[in-house]
C-alpha cells in the first residue's frame, strides 16, 4: 500500500493504536486466525483526523448518542495536528463538511487554584476561556480504538486523559500527577466546537458529585437552534465547587445562567489525597433533564452505582467486537486490516440515536414522541449517504435499517415533509438534489420498510411532484416548478432559500439530481403497481438529457457534449465572458459539467449514445481517470493525476475521489461493457485510503467514503440507486465473510488477491455456478452464500463481462434504446 507523506507518523500511530506487541508480530497472519478480542484494536480513530477527513478519534458506541472527543481549534472539533486540547466534548458528528459539529459539555482537568489572583483568576472572567486554558499534549501514548481513547495532557504538572462510551451515556478518567495534592475539573457550558454558537446555556452543581445543566446551540452551517440537556455524575465527591459567568467567578455557587457567546461554566475541586483519578460519568439528551438522567442511569449506572470506567469500557469495546465481527477478511497487511476495520467503524457511526432510554425523543415539531420497541435516529446527511453508507447498513444492519426507515417516515409525519440533511431535530436544508428519495427507496428495496411501503411511497410521491408550502421549514424539491413544467431545475442564484443551499442555485446538477431519484421512485412505483405513475417516472428518469448540450466542447480535450444549466427562459447558461466551460462550477453544486456528466447511471445507453458511443464515451473515462497513467503507476498515480484538495470542487475535468458527486464513476466502465477499467480505477482509488491521520479522501461525510472504500475492498458496489443491483469488480482480500444480520453469512472468495497488484475478473461463480453477469442483486445477495471469483493479471478485454448480454438493463432506458 502506498504511503502518506506521514509515513513515520503513521507507523508510529498504527504500533500506538495496535496496543500489544502479539499484533504486531501477527501484522501479515489471517484475522481469521487472531484472538476475536483484537477487532477493536484494528481500529485507528486516528485515521481521518487530518486534511479535513473531520473524524474524530474519541469514544463512542455504535451509534451512539453520545461521543466523548477532544476539541481543538479547527472548525469540525478537532484535527490530528491541532496545538492544544480546549476540553472533551460531548456530541460529535463524524466527517461533516460544515461547521458547528459538536463539542458541548467542554469538560478538562487542570490543576492550579482557583479565586481571586490565581492561576484561574475569579475576579476575569477571561481567565475561563478554553483557548486560554487550553492544554497541551503529546501524541507519544496516545491510543485511539474502537470505543476507547487516551492521551496524555502534558500542561498541569502531566494528567491522562481516558474516554470510554455505551450508547447514552460515557465515560472520562483523569489521572493527575503524582505529587498534585487537588486537582480541579472545568466544565464549561458557554463554548463548544470553535464555530459552534452557544446561544444560551445554564448550570447547576448538584450535591457534591454532580453537575447538570442544558445549552441552546446554532447549527448546522449556521441552521437551526436545538437543546441538549445534560447529567454529569462523578465516582467521588468534589471538596469545593463554584461557577463561572459574564462577571467571573464565584466559588460556592451552585448556578449560572448566561446568553449567546457568554462565558458560562462550573469547576469541582478534588483532594488527590484521597486518590489521584477521578472519573466522570456524562449523559445527554435532546429531550428534557430527566432524559439526560434517565440515560445515565441507563447506560451509566447498575443497581443504582456508577458502573466504572473499566467496566464501560469492557462493555463498549464488547459491542465493538460484536458490530466489526461481522466482517472477516484474510489476506493482506496489518495497514490493509487497520484501514477496513476503521472504515467498518466509521459506517457504523451514524445516524446517531435520538431516542432516550425511555424511549422519548424530540420530533420535528418540537413536541416529545416516544419510540416503543425501536430505536429513533437522528444526523441524516442524506445527499451523501444514499450512495453507500445507507446501503451498507440495509446489508448488513437490516435492524437498523427497519429503524433509520420509520424514523425518516416519522419525521415526514411530525415535520410536515420528508428531510433533506437532518440535524438534531430540525431541517438544514443543506445540500441540494433529491436525496431522500433514492435513500428510502433504496431501504424499501432491501425490505427495510415492509409494512410501511404506502405510508412511503405517500410520502415519496408528494415530495416528488409538490413543494412544501412557504412556511414550512422544510424545502422539498424546491425546483419543482421549472422542472415539472419543463423538465430541468432553472438555474437561478437569486432563488429564495430556506437554508444555505437552494436547488435552483445549483440548477444543472439539480436537474441531474431529480432524475436519478424520479428513476429509483420508477422501481418503487412499478413493484406497487402505480403503473401510471411508475411511467412518467421512467420517462423523467432521462431528464437529464433536458439538461445535455451536444455543443458543448472541452477544448482541451476535444469532447463534445455535456450537461450545462438552463436559465428560467429555457435558455442555455452563458457566463458574461460569453463563453461556457464544462469545466466550470456554474450550476453544479460542488462540482463540474464533467464531474456531473456520470450521474446519468440509470439510463446508460442514452448517456452512451450522447456520448456518440461506448467507444468514444469509454476514451471519455480514460481521460476523465487519467487511465493511461494509473496503468503506468497504479499505487501513486490516484494522488498525482486526480482531484487532490477535498475542497477543490470547481474547475476541474478529473476524478473527484474526495466528494460524492462522482463516487459511483469507477462503475460506469463496468455499465459500458469494461470492467477491467473498474478494476483499475478503483484499485488506483484505494491507495488514498491508508492507515494514517489523513487516511480518508475528503470528509468522511458520516461515514459514506469509509462505506465506499468496505464497498471496493470487497468487491460489489450499488451504482444504481432503486435497483437493488450491486456490481461486481476485483475484491482486495482473499476472502471475506460478510454478516447478513439475518443469519446468513455472504462469503466472498477471490484466491491470489493482491491490494497492490492490477488484477481482473476472468470468471466469477455463485455457489459454484458460473456467472456471467456483472452484478447481483439483493435478493440473491441476501440469501449468503459464496461468490468466487478468478483474477488474472491480464485484462480480459473479450472476457467475463463485456458482452451487453451481461449487463444491466437500464431500467429508465428509452424505449427500444440498446447500448451502442
Amino acid at each position: 500500500m502506498s504511503r502518506s507523506p506521514l509515513a513515520p507518523l503513521d507507523r508510529s500511530a498504527r504500533r500506538r493504536v495496535a496496543g500489544v506487541a502479539c499484533l504486531l508480530a501477527l501484522s501479515f497472519a489471517p484475522l481469521l486466525q487472531a484472538a476475536p478480542t483484537a477487532l477493536e484494536r484494528e481500529v485507528n480513530t486516528f485515521i481521518g483526523s487530518k486534511d479535513d477527513g473531520n473524524t474524530f478519534p474519541g469514544a463512542s458506541a455504535p451509534f451512539g448518542l453520545i461521543q466523548v472527543s477532544p476539541i481543538g481549534s479547527h472548525y469540525s472539533g478537532w484535527r490530528y495536528d491541532d496545538e492544544k486540547i480546549r476540553g472533551f466534548g460531548h456530541s460529535f458528528i463524524s466527517g461533516a463538511g460544515c461547521w458547528e459539529q459538536g463539542g458541548q459539555v467542554s469538560m478538562l482537568p487542570v490543576t492550579g487554584t482557583i479565586g481571586p489572583g490565581g492561576d484561574f483568576d475569579t475576579a476575569d472572567a477571561k481567565s475561563f476561556d478554553h483557548r486560554k486554558y487550553a492544554s497541551t499534549y503529546s501524541h507519544d501514548g496516545e491510543i485511539g480504538q474502537a470505543g476507547y481513547y487516551k492521551v496524555r495532557l502534558t500542561s498541569y504538572g502531566g494528567i491522562d486523559v481516558e474516554t470510554t462510551a455505551r450508547t447514552r451515556a460515557a465515560a472520562e478518567r483523569y489521572t493527575f500527577a503524582a505529587g498534585q495534592k487537588e486537582g480541579q475539573v472545568l466544565v464549561n457550558v458557554g463554548q463548544a466546537n470553535e464555530r459552534h454558537s452557544v446561544i444560551g446555556s445554564v448550570i447547576d452543581v448538584v450535591g457534591d458529585r454532580v453537575v447538570e445543566g442544558k445549552l441552546v446551540t446554532k447549527s448546522f452551517c449556521g441552521g437551526h437552534q436545538y437543546t441538549t440537556w445534560f447529567r454529569v455524575e462523578f465516582d467521588r465527591p468534589f471538596k469545593a465547587h463554584g461557577t463561572w459567568g459574564e462577571a467571573g467567578g464565584l466559588p460556592g455557587a451552585r448556578h449560572s445562567m448566561e446568553g449567546e457567546a457568554k462565558p458560562n461554566g462550573a469547576w469541582l475541586s478534588f483532594d488527590l489525597a484521597d486518590g489521584r483519578a477521578v472519573t466522570a460519568t456524562t449523559a445527554i439528551s435532546h429531550v428534557d433533564a430527566e432524559g439526560a438522567r434517565n440515560n445515565l442511569r441507563a447506560d451509566g449506572m447498575q443497581g443504582g452505582k456508577l458502573i466504572g470506567f473499566d467496566r464501560m469500557r469492557e462493555m463498549s469495546q464488547q459491542q465493538w467486537r460484536q458490530q466489526l465481527a461481522g466482517v472477516k477478511v484474510d489476506g493482506g497487511s496489518q495497514d490493509d486490516r487497520t484501514v477496513l476495520y476503521t472504515a467498518l467503524y466509521h459506517a457504523l457511526l451514524q445516524p446517531m440515536t435520538g431516542s432516550d432510554a425511555d424511549g422519548r425523543y424530540r420530533g420535528y415539531d418540537d413536541a416529545i414522541h416516544r419510540a416503543d420497541g425501536w430505536t429513533y435516529y437522528e444526523y441524516f446527511s442524506l445527499w451523501d449517504t444514499y450512495r453507500s453508507q445507507n446501503q451498507w447498513l440495509a446489508l448488513t444492519q437490516p435492524q437498523v435499517a427497519r429503524d433509520i426507515g420509520r424514523t425518516v417516515l416519522a419525521i415526514n409525519e411530525q415535520g410536515g415533509w420528508l428531510p433533506r440533511w437532518g440535524y438534531a431535530n430540525f431541517e438544514t436544508n443543506i445540500m441540494t438534489g433529491d436525496p431522500v428519495t433514492p435513500f428510502l427507496v433504496d431501504l424499501w428495496r432491501f425490505g427495510a420498510l415492509k409494512g410501511r411501503e404506502n405510508e412511503a411511497w405517500d410520502a415519496l410521491r408528494r415530495n416528488a411532484f409538490e413543494m412544501p408550502p412557504i412556511n414550512s421549514r422544510m424545502a422539498g424539491r424546491s425546483g419543482n416548478a421549472s422542472y415539472q413544467a419543463e423538465g430541468y431545475v432553472a438555474y437561478d442564484r437569486a432563488f429564495p432559500s430556506k437554508g444555505m443551499d437552494v436547488d435552483p442555485h445549483h440548477g444543472g446538477s439539480a436537474t441531474l439530481e431529480y432524475a436519478l431519484a424520479d428513476c429509483s421512485l420508477a422501481h418503487m412505483a412499478d413493484r406497487l403497481g402505480h403503473d401510471a405513475d411508475a411511467a412518467l417516472l421512467r420517462e423523467r428518469g432521462r431528464n437529464w438529457r433536458k439538461v445535455w448540450d451536444a455543443t458543448v466542447r472541452d477544448e482541451e480535450t476535444g469532447f463534445s457534449g455535456f450537461p450545462r444549466p438552463r436559465g428560467e427562459d429555457g435558455n442555455w447558461y452563458t457566463p458574461s465572458n460569453g463563453h461556457y466551460s464544462p469545466r466550470s462550477q456554474h450550476g453544479f453544486h460542488e462540482g463540474t459539467g464533467w464531474q456531473y456528466q456520470w450521474l446519468a447511471q440509470q439510463d446508460v445507453p442514452g448517456l452512451v449514445e450522447a456520448m456518440h458511443g461506448r467507444e468514444q464515451a469509454g476514451k471519455r473515462l480514460d481521460a476523465f481517470f487519467a487511465y493511461d497513467e494509473l496503468l503506468k503507476a497504479p499505487l501513486t498515480a490516484a494522488r498525482k493525476e486526480w482531484v487532490v484538495g477535498p475542497y477543490s470542487y470547481y474547475n476541474q475535468f478529473r476524478y473527484n475521489p474526495n466528494n460524492e458527486p462522482d463516487l459511483h464513476a469507477p462503475w460506469m466502465y463496468t455499465l459500458i461493457g469494461q470492467p477491467w477499467k473498474t478494476a483499475t480505477v478503483v484499485r488506483a482509488a484505494q491507495q488514498l485510503f491508508t492507515n494514517a491521520p489523513n487516511g480518508v479522501t475528503g470528509n468522511d461525510d458520516l461515514g459514506t467514503m469509509s462505506a465506499w472504500y468496505l464497498f471496493s475492498a470487497l468487491g460489489l458496489y450499488p451504482a444504481v440507486p432503486g435497483s437493488g443491483e450491486f456490481l461486481l469488480h476485483t475484491p482486495r482480500f482473499s476472502k471475506a465473510q460478510i454478516a447478513l444480520g439475518n443469519g446468513r453469512t455472504l462469503n466472498l472468495l477471490a484466491p491470489g488477491a493482491d491490494g497492490r497488484a492490477l488484477q481482473y475478473i476472468q470468471s466469477v461463480q455463485v455457489d459454484g455456478k458460473p456467472q456471467p453477469a456483472v452484478w447481483l442483486d439483493w435478493e440473491r445477495l441476501q440469501r449468503g452464500g459464496t461468490v468466487t471469483f478468478e483474477l488474472g493479471a491480464q485484462a480480459p478485454e473479450q472476457g467475463w463481462g463485456t458482452a451487453v448480454s451481461d449487463l444491466p438493463v437500464s431500467f429508465c432506458a428509452a424505449p427500444g434504446s440498446v447500448l451502442k
